[in-house]
């Protein structure tokens, strides 16, 4: 049991610390606010960071520069900026819940 809370915990510090969120109230795509995360997080709504960024890794290999978990017409998504080793910017947008994949496209 003190395992899984310091995995929780651990988990909780990636979200925080590797994502960068804001909240917006009057927007059809919101970004979410680091508290929303965590209680989303805790209520099994969303996967760990850690679990988005080696999906989207297996998906495109590369270097994450960037993460970001928003709520989009009634379902979170992470979308995760990834720079390849031809150093081009890929964004990979994936079901915060399932991890399935949503969209790929190489950013301009």
């Amino acid at each position: 049991m003190k395992k899984l809370g310091i995995f929780v915990l651990l988990t909780v510090a990636c979200v925080l610390l590797a994502a960068t969120f804001t909240f917006t109230n009057n927007s059809a795509k919101a970004d979410i606010n680091q508290q929303t995360a965590r209680q989303l997080l805790s209520a099994g709504k969303i996967l760990p960071l850690e679990k988005i960024t080696k999906l989207a890794k297996e998906i495109k290999p590369g270097e994450v520069l960037e993460t970001e978990l928003e709520h989009k017409k009634g379902m979170y998504i992470y979308e995760v900026e990834l720079l390849d080793a031809h150093s081009q910017v890929w964004e990979i947008k994936l079901d915060a819940k399932t991890g399935k994949l949503i969209k790929m496209e190489l950013e301009d």
